[in-house]
């Protein structure tokens, strides 16, 4: 696989946390219209500050810090206008909570990932008729000519799986 230079890096980078950049602006905020406005403004920023972006490094962690500072940005100009939403102080706690909390979900996706990787294929199939292309269990039925019955057992039986190679992994993604 050919090494992708620093621009499709940060861009890839950039589009793949766009939702986690969105969820943690609005978990600041408490307003989907405040947060998509913010985190177009950290979009700006974010490229703008493209020349400090290393693909080697936590560009999730980088991002949050850009996007902290763009709600800091956001309360202080809202501050002017006597609309204060949030203090500051309280931007910078919750900032460091959340930042966490991104990093644990990032390791739990991965997790899951790894369990789902280890899947049969019949059972990584109903995975994926299920929950990635929102078949309801009737259309699954049909579709793996089995009774509906049958197909709800069969996906339980892949959720306990799946729940039980994810709990037999440590906090840090790795066998406990």
């Amino acid at each position: 696989m050919p090494i992708e230079n620093p621009t499709e890096s940060f861009i890839r980078s950039l589009t793949e946390s766009q939702n986690r950049l969105h969820g943690y602006i609005y978990s600041l905020l408490g307003n989907a219209h405040a947060a998509a406005d913010v985190l177009q403004e950290c979009n700006l920023v974010l490229w703008r500050k493209f020349g400090e972006f290393r693909p080697e490094g936590d560009f999730l962690a980088w991002a949050f810090g850009i996007a902290r500072f763009q709600v800091m940005a956001y309360l202080r100009d809202r501050h002017r206008e006597q609309k204060r939403l949030l203090l500051p102080e309280l931007v910078d706690l919750l900032h460091d909570e959340l930042a966490h909390s991104a990093t644990q979900s990032e390791v739990r996706v991965g997790v899951l990932r790894q369990c789902l990787d280890r899947l049969p294929p019949k059972s990584r199939a109903l995975v994926d008729l299920r929950y990635f292309r929102n078949q309801s269990m009737e259309q699954i039925a049909a579709e793996i000519r089995l009774s509906l019955s049958a197909t709800k057992v069969a996906l339980l039986r892949v959720r306990r799986a799946l729940k039980t190679c994810i709990e037999s992994r440590g906090e840090d993604g790795s066998p406990a």
